[in-house]
């Protein structure tokens, strides 16, 4: 991989035509400009973006905020003079997109890194993005930054700071929970807000379009986040916290359509919004061919087609001493919890994701890499924690570690919004995956926490999945802080034979880097997400060989 200097920081002011067409976009003074001098009520109020990579092309993003339709001009180039782009084009930003605009660049040259920059007609311009256009034939590296579940609330976004600064990858994933839908004092409570992130907007939960508009807005209005968006192409999907927690297709945990309205009308105002602010195409799903070395799978796991999680309070109410609860739960284990109608995929993106892993294994590419939201190693709770509970803990927690115990000791998993509460569906892509060939790795995020699994299937190894921690949402450290984080890993990794290693207690993110030989997950701790700046100070390895389905654990 040949590298390029990620462009200065927020190289823009509001310019006049004479100045922009005399000195250039890049001034020596507008590179010193800090950010928050460029983030205004109108105009391009939060940087640029790049996303859906591909081998000739890739989509451009950036918002111009007014009052009517704007038509601006974009440029790409291979270097940050612009003396001579690469190409050029209009687009129009329009007050019924919330002045989103989300140009695609085609013709492009594989495997280069490229600028790029909007202007508007009164001389305005945006930040100078980089962007990355997807490798063709022989591939020897490919370095991914993957991300997953950012609360502003809890913390600092330091993952997205160190990963821009490093300038070591080829693009970005974001595995969802890009942001939180929920209120001021729900999560975070209003104790564990930090006090120097500004409240939430708006102050209320988000349910119609405005509302989810203007949670993106804050969101993006983040320099660290802002930043990584400028420097690295993103692929990313969502998760359930972009619409409602634990959304399914019909439904999410956190709506009540008494109050709330129709699941319908939220749904689709959260996806139109997503689509809007986020560079990326208007598919659910779709594939990205990473030369002869790889084939990243985005996948959507949530409002497409899955069906209603199963939920331990429901199925434990009215049972008054734990033998009651195993033996109904034993009797759900046998009748109900492998129904093979339940899905996560559903049959028209299953069947897509079928026919690619066979195209993708069959034409001798490397690897088949799943980008994807929910774990896919099989997790039950560890019984022996509850033998050493302290007194005194909350009753909200009390239920959920004596339902996860029951759950255990019945032969059911922990989380039943992960794809451990669709055994069937997940049977149905590993048998696809082992039909094709395939040298799987799953990328999950959703839990907050740290894992990797050897992934098994009737005996036979199917892949690996490099679970990753969280921007700055809180683990099992802020569910269970009186037990030590190494106890919680050890007692889980002693308890469930896919999983081989976890970290339970520290946030960061995940460098993933793909060789012809070999698939490695650096998952990198940061010392603080309460502190600003705070940087990585402790690293794991894990990797596995091609063809080998199984994870070096070091």
């Amino acid at each position: 991989m040949t590298q390029t200097q990620p462009p200065a920081i927020s190289p823009i002011l509001p310019l006049d035509r004479r100045n922009l067409l005399k000195g250039g976009a890049l001034g020596l003074g507008l590179a010193a400009t800090p950010l928050s001098a460029t983030v205004s009520k109108g105009g391009f109020t939060h940087g640029v973006a790049s996303g859906e990579p591909g081998r000739e092309r890739v989509l451009l993003w950036t918002r111009f905020a007014a009052d009517r339709e704007t038509r601006l001009v974009w440029e790409i180039s291979e270097t940050t003079s612009f003396a001579s782009p690469h190409a050029a084009g209009e687009t129009v930003a329009s007050p019924a997109n919330d002045g989103c605009v989300k140009p695609w660049v085609e013709d492009l040259k594989p495997g280069r890194w490229y600028y790029y920059r909007f202007v508007a007609p009164g001389g305005e311009v945006s930040d100078i993005g980089r962007t990355r256009t997807l490798p063709e034939g022989p591939t020897s590296r490919w370095r991914m930054a993957v991300f997953s579940c950012s609360n502003i609330g809890f913390g600092w976004f330091n993952a997205y700071a160190h990963a821009a600064g490093t300038n070591e990858f080829d693009c970005a994933l974001h595995l969802g929970d890009y942001f939180y839908e929920y209120g001021p004092g729900t999560y975070p409570s209003e104790g564990e807000w930090l006090g120097d992130r500004a409240s939430l907007d708006p102050a209320s939960e988000i349910i119609a379009l405005a509302d989810y508009r203007a949670r993106y807005a804050q969101y993006r209005s983040d320099p660290d986040l802002r930043r990584l968006h400028q420097v690295y192409p993103m692929i990313c999907g969502w998760d359930d916290h972009e619409s409602a927690n634990d959304s399914w297709k019909d439904g999410a945990q956190n709506h009540q359509p008494d109050s709330e309205g129709e699941w319908s009308v939220r749904k689709a105002a959260a996806i139109r919004a997503y689509r809007e602010w986020m560079p990326v195409s208007d598919a659910p799903w779709a594939a990205y061919e990473v030369g002869d070395l790889a084939t990243l799978f985005r996948l959507e796991t949530r409002l497409s087609a899955r069906s209603e999680q199963f939920d331990y309070g429901k199925l434990l109410r009215g049972m008054t001493s734990p033998e009651q609860g195993v033996a109904a739960l034993t009797a759900f284990r046998e009748e109900t919890y492998r129904d093979p109608s339940r899905e996560v995929l559903g049959q028209d993106q299953q069947a897509w994701l079928a026919d690619g892993l066979m195209r993708s294994s069959k034409g001798g590419t490397t690897w088949q890499v799943l980008v994807q939201q929910v774990l896919m190693g099989k997790t039950a709770s560890a019984t022996s924690l509850t033998d050493s509970l302290p007194d005194g803990l909350p009753d909200f927690i009390m239920r959920r570690i004596v339902a996860g115990a029951i759950a255990s000791r019945a032969g059911l998993p922990l989380n039943m919004d992960a794809w451990d509460g669709y055994p069937a569906a997940r049977e149905r892509l590993y048998e696809a995956a082992l039909a094709a060939d395939a040298n799987l790795v799953s990328l999950a995020g959703d839990t907050h926490n740290a894992w990797a699994f050897d992934l098994a299937h009737c005996d036979q190894q199917v892949g690996v999945e490099f679970g990753g921690q969280s921007v700055s949402s809180p683990g099992f450290e802020g569910f269970l802080p009186q037990i030590a984080p190494d106890d919680v890993a050890g007692a889980l990794v002693q308890r469930n034979p896919e999983l081989k290693w976890m970290d339970s207690a520290r946030r960061g993110y995940m460098a993933v880097e793909l060789t012809p030989t070999r698939a490695t997950s650096e998952y990198r701790f940061l010392s603080s997400v309460r502190e600003k700046g705070a940087g990585v100070v402790a690293t794991k390895r894990i990797s596995t060989l091609a063809g080998a389905r199984t994870l070096d654990i070091g």
